[in-house]
């Protein structure tokens, strides 16, 4: 495959970068001027073409020719707390650069598949709700982040090309993403369950969701995908399993006010229920690498022996 690159340095775009690299598809990175080198860029199939979203620089010539588009473009969710100012950067990182990428796209002739980041945050706090990609959005902040988020990829839509959003629960890495900040505290024991704990997580394993990726590519689907495991899990049970995993206690939960204090709005999120279930992926016969929280458990800590993308 040729696959364009859109936010290649984040947790998920460096680790696909690197697994298509490895598997021999071509990749073209969208980079901005000034972006540093990394290691991987001796590679003979990758190739660095220049962007800049703000001034609507883009090249449609960047993107001729390749199969697929993946636009994991925008400012960390949890990167700062959000604050008005904050809360235009994240919402303006996204449109931004997903509206350049699908309106580029439509101007192509022949237009390749736009496989472009979303969220459960779509669907809001709802409890012990079921949520499938037919449900109904939600109504706070990161909803309404989401729907604009996916509305900018309506040019490449009205022009015909096939448009996947990919709507990712909590990622979870041995290092890096949600859970690099609570890694450490379980290691010493000293995690818990976040506010009641009785809040429903919907997750994915870094593994499997390099592996959507590359499924939803290939795959005749269209519009939201929830790429989540099959086992939504409460966060009390996802924190069980990590301490057990490790061989650490955690029964010490940390409670809402707290967060609130040290995280400010995000800390809504990080509380907020959402039972996410993978109708999309389950009928198109996606296969999981880590189906439980069970076993995401032991890989994220290095006890499994599946830990490389598929």
């Amino acid at each position: 495959m040729d696959v364009v690159v859109a936010g290649s340095h984040g947790l998920i775009g460096s680790a696909l970068v690197a697994d298509l690299v490895a598997r021999g598809d071509s990749v073209r990175r969208l980079v901005r001027r000034g972006a540093g080198p990394r290691d991987e860029d001796t590679a003979p199939n990758i190739r660095d073409v220049l962007w800049d979203p703000r001034t609507g620089e883009l090249d449609p010539t960047a993107l001729e020719g390749a199969d697929a588009v993946v636009n994991l473009a925008g400012a960390g969710i949890g990167d700062h707390r959000w604050t008005p100012a904050y809360k235009q950067t994240l919402l303006g990182s996204r449109t931004t650069t997903t509206s350049l990428i699908a309106r580029t796209i439509a101007r192509l002739d022949t237009r390749p598949v736009l496989v472009n980041a979303s969220a459960v945050g779509a669907y809001g706090s709802r409890g012990d709700e079921v949520l499938t990609e037919a449900s109904g959005r939600g109504d706070d902040f990161l909803a309404g982040l989401v729907e604009a988020w996916e509305n900018a990829t309506a040019p490449a839509a009205e022009a015909g090309a096939r448009v996947v959003w990919l709507r990712s629960g909590v990622v979870l890495a041995p290092s890096g993403g949600a859970l690099g900040k609570l890694l450490p505290f379980l290691r010493l024991g000293l995690g818990g369950p976040l506010g009641s704990g009785r809040q429903w997580w919907s997750w994915i394993t870094l593994t499997d969701e390099l592996a959507a990726i590359r499924h939803v590519i290939g795959t005749d689907v269209r519009g939201p995908v929830n790429v989540v495991a099959p086992e939504p899990t409460t966060n009390r049970a996802a924190t069980r399993a990590l301490a057990q995993a490790l061989h650490r206690p955690a029964v010490l939960p940390v409670p809402r006010f707290a967060l609130r204090i040290a995280l400010g709005q995000l800390a809504g999120h990080l509380v907020a229920s959402q039972r996410v279930v993978p109708g999309v992926l389950a009928r198109t016969n996606f296969a999981w690498t880590h189906a439980t929280p069970q076993d995401a458990a032991r890989w994220v800590v290095g006890t499994n022996a599946v830990s490389a993308p598929r």
